[in-house]
């Protein structure tokens, strides 16, 4: 209940109050300038409805620099680092407006130059008015008037003229031309190369060093020339002898001289036939026709000859020694059919020479096998008298004298190689590398005792117990090998035969260097040569120290 005092309405404690509604005041009279203004509150249709306390509630909000629809994931690439970093610092600023005006500080460089024209046209003109002014004065008193043809004139104020030209008609002119030639070139870097490319320039300084030298002291040499021919000094004549053409020259007199002496016997190599072969038909008879020899190779024996595959007139002599007790150096002549008289070529090496071989395809490549073991490769294009390859105990070498040579042609790394054999029973291949000669065991022969050299060692290995194999390779040891051979057919060309010093002969492959494919129980005594058949590839001779020369089949190992 309320309680009334007076006029006044009081409430009792506890009960809230109620809001009281907005009142707007009166109207104000119409004319009348001195009223208070009206505020009209003007609720939107959607306006959210919130309860008292709500509206009461205070919320927190932070104004930011930042953009919000800046973006955040901006990404470049660092070319010091070689990858995509984000960006730290994204522009935030965002303009709402913006307008060109046409003001300018005063500070500003371009300001300042409108400043000095300004400041120049006042100048002229105030100059121009004051010229004026002397010009009225003077016309008063009788003189001429100034010359005004330097005042300003309105920068606006201009005429376009313009004439008409005769155009000439336009011409296309067309031509071919053949396309530039074009080649594909290829090739591969490595450390050696770079090595060699540099040692080859250091050597071409040293040389042209060398000819400045030189160059100089020919140049004081013209110059003191004149002096001394006047003190009555004679300049010295070249040497004829020394003259490069005169070596060419007398190489081709030297052809023709042996071609006039051995007309002849030139004749009978092509024409001669022997009467006596009528009566003896079943014997023959050989004529000699040339005696190749030379002084150094005096009291020496030949050890193996080669003929050259490209100049079917030219072949390769080895000088050796097969006495152990009597080595002495080796000496190698390359003679030709057109010059018997003397070498075209000579070598000369610390050890005899045992064996030699020409490359098939690189005929200026000649491998040889040494007494000592090593084995060196000469270019006879070259003409020089050091190897370019040669094998030491460095880089290794056999242990026994090498007896056969023979070149490989390798069709999956065309790479130079060449197969050895020698009486430390081991069969080698060599490499030609860029800068040094390697070499790998491609097989190490071995006795019959030891289960290797067996008839089809492969299938007696599968069937021979552990106990059996130890036996074996107790009894037996490595092989002495003296001789070899490779297969000319076509696929056949890795596998090679192997005779060796205790008379057996081995066919191997390269393929397998553990095992021999088929041994032959040929002679009783060391196999000195064994060469397949040229035209019937599964067949093959050999000779022996024993007076026997015998042909096999590749099929029947156990009979010739």
């Amino acid at each position: 209940m309320r309680e009334k005092k007076g006029n006044k309405t009081r409430k009792p404690k506890g009960e809230p109050e109620l809001p009281q509604e907005y009142v707007p005041p009166p109207l104000p009279l119409p004319g009348d300038d001195f009223a208070m203004p009206v505020r009209e509150v003007v609720k939107p249709d959607n306006q959210l409805q919130l309860s008292e306390a709500e509206l009461n509630d205070e919320v927190a909000k932070m104004l930011t620099a930042n953009n919000p629809t800046a973006p955040k994931n901006v990404a470049r690439y660092n070319v010091k680092e070689r990858a995509y970093k984000f960006e730290p610092m994204v522009e935030q600023t965002i303009i709402h407006y913006a307008a060109d005006g046409w003001l300018l500080h005063k500070s500003a460089d371009e300001a300042k130059r409108q400043m000095d024209m300004d400041k120049m046209e006042q100048e002229a003109a105030s100059k121009y008015q004051s010229d004026a002014d002397r010009s009225h004065d003077r016309r008063e008193e009788g003189d001429e008037a100034p010359d005004d043809s330097r005042q300003l004139r309105n920068q606006f104020n201009f005429s376009d003229r313009a004439a008409q030209t005769i155009n000439f008609p336009l011409k296309d002119r067309e031509t071919f031309t053949e396309p530039p030639p074009t080649r594909t070139i290829q090739g591969s870097c490595t450390q050696w190369g770079i090595y060699d490319e540099y040692i080859k320039d250091l050597e071409r300084q040293r040389t042209e060093e060398q000819l400045r030298s030189k160059g100089g002291r020919a140049k004081n040499q013209e110059r003191q020339g004149p002096k001394q021919q006047e003190e009555g000094g004679q300049r010295k004549p070249d040497n004829p002898m020394q003259n490069p053409h005169l070596g060419q020259a007398a190489h081709i007199l030297d052809r023709m001289a042996n071609q006039n002496m051995f007309e002849e016997i030139a004749m009978d190599f092509k024409y001669w036939e022997d009467a006596s072969d009528a009566v003896r038909p079943k014997e023959g008879s050989l004529l000699p026709l040339w005696k190749f020899g030379s002084d150094k190779a005096r009291r020496r024996q030949v050890t193996s000859l080669c003929w050259n595959p490209l100049y079917n007139d030219m072949f390769a002599v080895g000088y050796g020694s097969y006495d152990f007790l009597k080595q002495a150096s080796g000496l190698v002549n390359i003679y030709s059919l057109k010059n018997p008289s003397h070498p075209e070529f000579a070598y000369s090496t610390e050890s005899g020479v045992m064996c030699l071989h020409f490359h098939p395809e690189h005929p200026n490549l000649l491998a040889m096998g040494c007494y000592d073991g090593s084995v060196m490769v000469y270019d006879v294009h070259l003409k020089q008298s050091t190897p370019i390859y040669q094998s030491s105990v460095r880089s290794g070498k056999h242990s026994d004298p090498v007896w056969n040579v023979f070149w490989q042609v390798d069709d999956a790394q065309k790479a130079l190689q060449f197969v050895t054999i020698s009486s430390d029973g081991c069969v080698n291949i060599w490499t030609l590398n860029k800068s040094e000669l390697t070499h790998e065991f491609l097989m190490k022969l071995r006795k019959e005792g030891s289960g290797l050299g067996k008839e089809g060692g492969a299938e007696n290995k599968d069937t021979a117990t552990a106990e059996e194999e130890a036996a074996a390779a107790g009894m037996g040891g490595m092989a002495g090998g003296c001789c070899m051979d490779f297969n000319k057919g076509a696929g056949q060309e890795h596998i090679y035969l192997v005779g060796t010093e205790e008379g057996s002969i081995h066919k191997c492959s390269k393929a397998y260097s553990s095992q021999y494919l088929s041994s032959y129980q040929a002679h009783s005594l060391a196999v000195y040569s064994v060469k397949w058949n040229c035209i019937h590839h599964k067949t093959f001779l050999s000779a022996s120290a024993d007076w026997l020369g015998e042909l096999w089949g590749a099929n029947q190992p156990r009979k010739p």
